[in-house]
């Protein structure tokens, strides 16, 4: 579904981009989240405390503490959820 949306030309938000990543989260796709993780970047939403958390979130699920770990050290906030994921 999210790939037919971007091939339809529709722009992601950051509610689409925190559904996507708790996807990748609940069906363990670790290489989707970081290809979806490349392209929150490029938007320059990265900066958004519930994106950072859901990609915390996603890689500390996935496995990859030390991603989980390099987003969390860039939150430029972090609130209860941060510290918890």
């Amino acid at each position: 579904l999210y790939h037919k949306m971007q091939q339809s030309g529709v722009k992601s938000d950051k509610y689409v981009y925190v559904a996507v990543l708790q996807a990748c989260t609940k069906t363990g796709d670790l290489t989707q989240g970081r290809l979806l993780h490349a392209e929150i970047m490029e938007s320059g939403v990265t900066s958004d405390l519930v994106i950072g958390n859901a990609l915390i979130d996603m890689y500390a699920k996935c496995g990859s503490l030390e991603e989980a770990r390099k987003v969390f050290d860039k939150l430029s906030k972090r609130d209860v959820v941060s510290w918890g994921a």
